[in-house]
């Protein structure tokens, strides 16, 4: 809606009567923000994001998931029907329509442009001896009656795309293949380990230059259905080139024009093309799993710091995701390895940290959540918020705007005025997401009358969304976000605050913004 209509300059009498249920409602979005026990109440700044499979897509099983912390669901499209993840989206809707303020968003991730063995005769898994030459067709007729010599793969395009010497990865690299040649529709192959090989598994092509749109027709389906059960946002699969990511945002068309737009970067060439990229995108998915094939694992770690250095820079939210807590798909404590890595990515800067299998198919989905939340708030104890901020000013290219330099100030005012809570106005998200950037010591309040903004803004670091009925006059407001934040023990009275928001009488985000600061009485 026009910026013009975002506040309402004057309140009249008649709708002080609703001031109550506004601030209940505000007053219950808050505390469920808050953990139940000394040790966690307190505002989690990282977001966790859990995959949904069949154990956990039902509303008894969501509801205790959003109650241990998730605040995404991720519906993975490489599996499951329309009908399944129809379901899943209603039940989490049941869950929150129980838990009143309480926020959590919805990501459709994209299958993408997937590279898949065929079927094998019988149907069994079939044993590939170290040093046996192997031959990958693209001929149908080796589809459904694979064998260990030969086998389907789902790429027309693969001899052309392959040359001697070049290697062949399959089901996550637990199979290593070395081209020895090429022709027409076959490209013959020596497997360099023994492994055991099954039907539909993933192949990866390192350092080749795969030719498959990064939207299929499957892709394009599953996009329109993601808008018509108003997903909040894409997490899109294998994308290589900022033309990819308009690509997507085609096929969401005008209805899913407000849906972010997360790239997963997952090869040498969505590396190589990462600038562009971000310029593009919404967010970004370090997909460390393809990743970690494509390119050597020794250099995924330092693939993963700089993602998350450029996105912070660009004020655009990073998530880190694969084998987070990996053992918890079958043992109920991580490892300490694995801990430590959930622990590095937030003090490294990410936005949200991914749960997959681990919630999935796993055995322990709640105790995963629990243990990520438990890490997620040791980690940004240890972060040294105001070292990030004033590094954040100094690699930010300057001229700024005028709107990015008032969220510097009211974070900059929280490590040297004492400000207990930045209250941030908004009918969009870019004025919260500047906020999030500079990185401020104190909770940061983003009320919107909007519901898909509160729920898109659990993406960026320490922005906790408040979903209001309607913006009445900014007085209210900020008079409902200190009423509330004293009821929560976040602010007390004579406490400062520093509030952003965009006054009614301007048309320009830029030019109206305001930055005040109020005592809380």
């Amino acid at each position: 809606r026009p910026h013009s209509l975002l506040l309402v300059p004057h309140t009249p009498h008649t709708l002080r009567p609703t001031m109550s249920t506004l601030q209940s409602g505000f007053t219950r979005s808050v505390s469920s923000l808050r953990g139940e026990g000394v040790e966690t109440n307190k505002e989690r700044k990282t977001s966790i994001i859990c995959t949904i499979g069949p154990k956990v897509g039902n509303k008894g099983m969501l509801g205790k998931l959003l109650d241990q912390g998730m605040n995404v669901m991720r519906l993975n499209f490489s599996h499951g029907s329309y009908e399944y993840h129809g379901g899943c989206v209603a039940a989490l809707r049941e869950a929150l329509a129980e838990r009143p303020g309480k926020i959590c968003a919805i990501a459709l991730d994209t299958k993408g442009p997937e590279i898949r063995t065929g079927k094998l005769e019988g149907g069994a898994d079939v044993k590939i001896e170290a040093g046996a030459e192997v031959v990958l067709s693209t001929d149908e007729a080796v589809k459904p009656c694979g064998t260990a010599a030969k086998f389907f793969v789902d790429y027309k395009d693969l001899p052309n795309t392959l040359k001697p010497g070049m290697s062949v990865y399959i089901d996550d690299g637990l199979i290593n293949l070395e081209v020895v040649q090429c022709s027409a529709d076959a490209v013959t192959c020596v497997a360099l380990n023994t492994g055991m090989l099954g039907e539909h598994k993933g192949v990866n092509l390192p350092g080749a230059k795969v030719t498959l749109p990064a939207v299929s027709e499957k892709d394009q389906g599953d996009l329109r259905f993601g808008v018509e059960q108003k997903v909040d946002m894409i997490f899109a699969s294998f994308i290589r080139t900022a033309k990819q990511v308009q690509d997507v945002r085609a096929v969401l068309g005008e209805d899913g024009k407000h849906i972010k737009i997360f790239s997963k970067i997952e090869n040498q060439e969505g590396l190589d093309n990462f600038d562009a990229i971000l310029a593009a995108t919404d967010g970004v998915m370090v997909a460390r799993g393809d990743l970690g094939i494509e390119i050597p694992p020794a250099k995924v770690f330092v693939a993963q710091k700089s993602i998350i250095r450029k996105c912070n820079l660009a004020a655009k939210p990073v998530i880190v995701a694969t084998q987070m807590l990996e053992s918890m798909v079958v043992n109920p404590r991580p490892t300490r390895a694995e801990v430590s890595d959930v622990g590095n990515a937030i003090v490294d800067g990410a936005d949200c940290v991914m749960l997959s299998g681990e919630t999935a198919k796993g055995k322990y989905p709640l105790d995963a959540v629990r243990v990520m939340d438990e890490t997620a708030r040791e980690a940004e104890s240890f972060i040294n918020n105001e070292a990030i901020s004033a590094y954040m000013q100094v690699k930010t290219k300057k001229p700024w705007s005028s709107i990015e330099s008032m969220a510097f100030a009211a974070c900059n005012m929280s490590f040297n005025e004492d400000i207990k809570m930045i209250v941030v106005i908004a009918g969009h998200g870019e004025p919260a997401r500047l906020v999030s950037k500079y990185r401020p010591k104190v909770p940061v309040f983003v009320i919107t009358d909007t519901p898909y903004v509160a729920r898109q803004a659990v993406m960026s670091r320490g922005l906790l969304p408040i979903l209001v009925p309607e913006m009445i006059n900014v007085a209210y407001l900020i008079q409902m976000a200190c009423l509330a934040g004293k009821s929560t023990g976040v602010v007390s009275s004579g406490d400062k605050i520093a509030a952003l928001y965009l006054e009614a009488k301007s048309e320009s985000i830029d030019e109206g913004t305001v930055l005040r600061i109020f005592g809380v009485e």
